[in-house]
């Protein structure tokens, strides 16, 4: 692993965002914490979260490794917002510029896609949910008889919050999602077998050369393919949550992962953890690390990359729930009758700063902390109930 040879804590230092939405800008206020400047590339027309807070925006595409060049020629070390890039292009800029980009391209190329990350995990002697590249309508009806109907289609690429997968019940959805999605144009689909679970799981993981460090294992509410709701800790056995925690310890390490990462997992009837998903950055069910952790997953994301010692991920109360903000309404981004939820004691409001809202978009979270996980939670729905954005 890299070793910078200048200070992070200079006042000169630059850390520079690939992605430039809310993750960049919870990262972000982490930096400033330490003094650190923060440079942002967005590839969007509109201005996006991070572009308000610092003077150094550059704007670009990430499939030119000129552009990404000339940004990290800005910065001191770069990492990763979002996965809507390719591997050899971050080679490519890093080689150019001589700025260091953590995760590393190398390990962002074991994960870089769908059907990669299965096979780099399972590899790794990890559990995937079971998936095959579908190249053809014969294997669009082969893995339904395989593994049943319905089953989910998926852009090896690209995908989140519901885009870029279909569910698929028979075989003329299949076709009609397999050329939605861009099997007919060269882009890998892949299919996925409908898991019987009891409870979405998910783990994050800072590491780098002075360590790693892992948080509390979560339960993901999700609706729709979005994540809508956490529970923490997970109210599942405590042997669950730390075998959980010990696969994404192992498959951090598989991948020499630096930087945060964050894993995924379906718990089976049987007990049985399936790895589903992961992200080489911080992630949405980490959200509830901002006060619901002694060091947030942002604040040991911008550790991580930086080759700084990482911090404690002890709870800081017995339960803290997690509510998602989406967007209502379409229209300029606003927050309306949240007054319930800023008056409850521990309860923590974060807007990210977008200024269009649309039916479904992450717009804003909120996190309660409290004693008793069930009473926490339905307290946290109850006062997010009216709120509309």
């Amino acid at each position: 692993m890299h070793l910078m040879d200048k200070n992070p804590l200079s006042a000169d230092f630059r850390l520079g965002f690939l992605g430039a939405g809310q993750l960049a800008r919870m990262s972000g206020l982490q930096a400033f914490r330490y003094g650190i400047q923060v440079g942002v590339f967005s590839d969007r027309p509109e201005n996006e979260p991070v572009q308000f807070m610092t003077p150094h925006s550059q704007s670009g595409s990430f499939s030119s490794s000129d552009d990404l060049a000339s940004f990290a020629g800005t910065c001191d070390v770069l990492t990763l917002e979002n996965e809507f890039i390719d591997s050899d292009i971050l080679a490519r800029a890093q080689e150019e510029s001589g700025t260091p980009i953590y995760p590393s391209p190398q390990t962002f190329a074991l994960i870089e896609n769908k059907l990669i990350e299965k096979k780099t995990f399972e590899e790794a002697g990890i559990d995937v949910t079971p998936y095959a590249l579908i190249g053809d309508e014969d294997a669009l009806e082969s893995f339904g008889a395989t593994h049943g109907w319905p089953y989910l289609l998926k852009s090896s690429k690209g995908g989140y919050d519901g885009f870029g997968n279909e569910t698929v019940h028979q075989l003329e959805d299949a076709r009609e999602a397999f050329d939605k999605l861009g099997g007919h144009d060269g882009h890998d689909i892949i299919a996925e077998a409908f898991v019987d679970f009891t409870h979405e799981l998910a783990v994050q993981v800072a590491r780098n050369e002075t360590g790693h460090v892992v948080y509390p294992c979560c339960e993901t509410v999700q609706e729709n393919h979005i994540c809508v709701a956490l529970k923490t800790p997970a109210p599942v056995a405590p042997a669950i949550q730390e075998k959980a925690r010990e696969i994404a310890v192992h498959a951090t390490e598989a991948i020499d992962g630096k930087g945060l990462f964050a894993f995924e997992f379906f718990l089976t009837p049987e007990g049985k953890l399936l790895l589903n998903e992961s992200a080489p950055r911080p992630h949405n069910s980490g959200h509830y690390t901002i006060e619901g952790c002694v060091t947030s997953q942002f604040e040991n994301h911008v550790r991580a990359v930086m080759g700084l010692p990482l911090g404690a991920t002890d709870l800081r109360k017995p339960a803290v729930a997690m509510i998602n903000l989406l967007g209502t309404d379409q229209r300029d981004a606003q927050i309306d009758h949240a007054l319930a939820s800023l008056q409850a004691s521990d309860g923590h409001l974060h807007v990210y700063g977008k200024l269009d809202s649309r039916p479904g978009r992450k717009m804003a979270h909120y996190t309660l902390l409290g004693n008793e996980m069930e009473s926490t939670y339905k307290k946290a729905r109850e006062v997010t109930r009216a709120i509309r954005i």
